[in-house]
């Protein structure tokens, strides 16, 4: 593994129509259009992106599928511009590109989200080309949100879990995000993956879904929950670590017992312009870490100052700093301490 350098992540990519508007109407009344951005979203997208704004030193690329249209060409021109290599996302002849219209309420930030699943819809395993690849890790995301990666495999549960044997078998150390959906369809999918994963990310909400523990029992996040839902999924086969982010910090179960805890900086609320796209400038921040070979406690100290970087854009990735500036911040504003944090049950 030491002579593999770089970071290959493959899924979702989509355009995101962000739109801040006045109110959010009523059916058959009208809302008005403050302002509009385009902005990447998409596990891959947004991960590849941030890494490429921290400054990682190492190779960035990408897998996947988008439209033969002008949010195709787009995507191709934010991989080039910054130095993510894109000879794996493929074009479907007759799908769109994915796209989601983000709906914000000026006045209250609440966002609404409609969705095209475009050409993710038909992302399969045999878009996963890894033969030629020399990263170290390979991240795939989002597992519910990738219709055909998401189906039934005979020999190995899920498409998902396929890719990521296949990609194991090349030498890679893999990773894997999950979206938020809510379903009960997190056992169904998200486990057979883990047998083939060795770094599992998620939030609060996703390992508690695919656990069925509570992870908010009294009203508040749960530190020995969120350790008893990561020792269920290590047990369920995650090769290395499980990492859960959450609002007020992040945790990491690994295979040899040791439970480590990073509160999040102490950002102002009134300095958030946007949280879209934190969870995946945690994980960007996290895998950065990981790849790197550095101590957990740094991997995660590195996730939570990356995300709250982020939280000063209105985009997916316009906060992000690189990593010595994201890190300078944690600095400055400080992060919570968990072992004495009132919204944490200990």
């Amino acid at each position: 593994m030491s002579a593999r350098q770089g970071i290959l992540s493959g899924g979702n990519w989509i355009v995101d129509k962000l739109k801040f508007i006045d109110t959010y109407p009523q059916q058959d009344a009208l809302a008005n259009i403050l302002t509009e951005t385009t902005g990447n979203g998409g596990s891959p997208f947004n991960v590849l992106l941030d890494l490429a704004r921290l400054g990682a030193p190492f190779p960035l690329a990408g897998i996947g599928l988008i439209g033969t249209d002008a949010y195709g060409d787009w995507i191709h021109g934010q991989c080039d511009a910054h130095g993510v290599d894109r000879t794996r996302i493929l074009r479907h002849a007759t799908a769109p590109t994915s796209y989601t219209d983000v709906m914000t309420v000026k006045s209250t930030g609440r966002r609404t989200f409609f969705h095209q699943r475009g050409a993710n819809a038909f992302l399969a395993p045999e878009h996963f080309s890894f033969a030629r690849s020399d990263a170290k890790i390979f991240h795939l995301g989002y597992l519910l949100l990738l219709d055909l990666l998401d189906q039934p495999d005979k020999d190995f549960g899920t498409a998902s879990a396929r890719v990521l044997h296949e990609a194991r078998e090349a030498g890679f150390k893999t990773s894997i995000d999950v979206v938020s959906e809510d379903s009960q369809r997190f056992a169904d999918i998200v486990l057979p993956a883990l047998r083939h994963t060795d770094y599992c990310i998620m939030n609060e909400f996703e390992i508690e879904r695919t656990t069925g523990i509570p992870t908010k029992p009294g009203g508040c996040i749960s530190l020995p929950a969120l350790e008893s839902a990561s020792r269920q999924l290590l047990t369920s086969g995650v090769g290395e670590w499980v990492i859960t982010h959450f609002p007020e910090g992040a945790c990491a179960l690994g295979h040899d017992g040791s439970f480590h805890i990073q509160g999040s900086l102490h950002v102002p609320q009134e300095h958030i312009i946007g949280t879209v796209g934190a969870g995946d400038a945690f994980a960007a921040g996290v895998l950065f870490g990981l790849h790197e070979d550095l101590p957990i406690d740094t991997a995660l100290r590195y996730g939570v100052a990356t995300a709250a970087s982020c939280l000063f854009g209105s985009g997916t990735s316009d906060g992000i700093l690189p990593i010595k500036d994201c890190l300078a911040l944690a600095d400055k504003l400080g992060t919570r301490d968990l072992t004495n944090e009132g919204t944490v049950a200990l």
